[in-house]
Parts: structure tokens; sequence; C-alpha cells
């Protein structure tokens, strides 16, 4: 068994480290970062992000982040670039260039050629005497004083400050877009995220399983109608339709620990009344909120006084909302 404690203090140590990187970068950020924010958002061409090495890494990342808070972006590799990639960039584009040295030798060869395209070229380096740096347009300056690496050597700090740089610079142009939860689902439809965003009751609700029962029928008649609709629940309405109560397999498995003379009871006699309720309209998580704080798994659906349905916490899980 290796060592536990030298184990734990090297993790500890690196967290600390990357985290000191991290708080420093806050003073790196000036009037010049509130112009390259600027010039993007006024740009009609792409953000075309370019690296070599670990850096590409991060600029794939980068991009993720970019096109999915509403600036379009795509990622080049800067080997691939002097290859034929260059053909993906357009007049409009602006181009971030990511190096921690700014001076390796694929970025020596390919911004004259990106400056040749008298596109806009941002520097993202932690050098700023670099090449990169002193012949770019403009600079984000993600500096790190050294790497975690005992020998700093490998990628660490200065990588972790390029992802926390590019995504101060999201955050910004999210914000200045005033992108919101709404645009954020257009681009997330498929996941959780998404569907917290747009799917709503009604894609939830199936008319099929709306079980319901008149106040006056008797309790087998509210047994059966529980078991054959499977949703643990059935409404309570009157001959209007109008929610009277509900009644849950909670509230038979109580009403049996009372009495067992249920020929005497009927629907009214066990139902809760004032049941929580939802609309058609009203968002899926917006009912799992109110099931998680009242304790409950289903809702009554409703328009008005109107009984429409009733939505399970099953149908949630199922559509993976939680």
């Amino acid at each position: 068994m290796k060592n536990f404690s030298q184990i734990i203090e090297t993790a500890q140590r690196t967290i600390v480290n990357e985290a000191k990187t991290i708080e420093n970068l806050a003073s790196f950020i000036d009037d010049e970062f509130a112009q390259i924010v600027n010039i993007i958002l006024a740009s009609k061409g792409r953000l075309v992000i370019t690296g070599i090495g670990k850096s590409a890494n991060i600029a794939t990342k980068i991009v993720a982040t970019l096109n999915s808070t509403g600036t379009p972006s795509l990622f080049m590799h800067a080997s691939d670039a002097i290859h034929g990639d260059l053909g993906m960039i357009q007049t409009d584009d602006i181009i971030v260039c990511i190096s921690k040295s700014g001076n390796t030798p694929e970025i020596k060869v390919l911004l004259p050629l990106l400056k040749r395209g008298k596109n806009c070229v941002i520097a993202m380096v932690s050098e700023r005497n670099s090449y990169l740096a002193e012949h770019a347009d403009y600079v984000l300056y993600a500096h790190a004083d050294r790497e975690a690496c005992p020998h700093n050597l490998a990628p660490t700090n200065s990588t972790t400050a390029q992802l926390v740089m590019g995504d101060a610079l999201a955050m910004c142009l999210l914000e200045q877009r005033r992108f919101s939860s709404e645009d954020f689902a257009k681009y997330h439809p498929g996941g959780a995220l998404g569907k917290r965003m747009y799917l709503r009751v009604s894609d939830l609700h199936s008319v099929e399983k709306s079980p319901k029962v008149l106040p006056s029928q008797s309790i087998t008649d509210v047994i059966i109608e529980i078991s054959s609709k499977r949703m643990g629940v059935t409404a309570v309405v009157n001959e209007q339709n109008e929610v009277l109560g509900v009644i849950t397999d909670g509230d038979l498995r109580r009403m049996l620990e009372k009495t067992t003379a249920i020929d005497t009871l009927c629907a009214q006699d066990i139902m809760t009344k004032n049941p929580k309720s939802i609309t058609l309209d009203d968002m899926a998580i917006t009912a799992f909120e109110i099931m998680e704080k009242n304790k409950i798994t289903q809702l009554v659906i409703a328009d008005g006084s109107q009984y429409v349905g009733m939505v399970h916490l099953h149908d949630l899980l199922k559509e993976g909302i939680v």
C-alpha cells in the first residue's frame, strides 16, 4: 500500500496551487478584456478558437461552452490549420489563439497566415512578452506562475487558467446578449437541463390516466379506480367535474387502521380536501418542486376549478427531469 498521507498531501497541494492561479486571474481582467467582449458582440462572424497540445483540448471545451450559450464558435487545430483547415475561416470571423508560452513553432507559422487574412486575432497566453502576444491584436492574459506539476512540466495551472478565462469570456457574452434560460433550452433539448426548461405538464398528461370518482361512490369503487389507473390516487369530483378532493393509497391504509366497516363509508368521507394542483401550461419542473416541498408524489391537474387529470412523480422521473 502506498503512503496515504503523502497521496492526500499531494492532491491537496495541487488543488490549493491551482486555486491560487485562478484567484490571480481576477486582477488581469481589465479594459482590454471588456474591449474584446464588445468586439465579439459586434462581430457578424464566428469565433474560431485554435491551439495545440493541451491548449487544443481546452479550446474544444471553450467552443462547446460558447456554442451552448449563444456565441457561434468552432475549433481549429493549429497543426491542421496549416494543412488545409485555414479554409474554414471566413472574412468576419474572429480568431482566438490559445498557447501557454506563445512561442511554439506551430503558432509562429500559423499567426502570420491568420494576420494575412486580416481577421482579428486574440491571443490567450500566459506570457505577455511572447511572439503570439506581441503580434496579436488583443490579449487575454491567462497567466500561471508555474505548474502544479512538481517538475513544472505537465500543463495543470496553465490549462486551468485558460479554461477559467474562457468561462469568464463566455459568461460576459451570455449576459451582454441577455441569453435567457429559454434560449439555453433551445440548445439543450435532449438532456435533463433542456427538459427542465421546455417540458410542460401537458407533455406528461395522459387522458387515459385521469382517475376520478364522485363523492357518493363507495370505497370499493375508489379502490377499483385507483387500481385500474395505476397512479396510487384518484380525484373526487362533483357532477360539474369540479375538484373536491383526492384519495391516495395512504388514505385507504389510514382508513383501514381506524375501521374495516368500509360499507358504511363513501369517497367524501376519507378524501383530502383542497389538494395541491397545477395547470397543463405549468412547467414540469414546477410540478416536481411542489411535490418535493409538500412531500407528495401526485398532483391534481386543474383548469380553474375543473378537473383535468393527474401528474405523478414517476412521470417526471421517467422523463429525466430529476
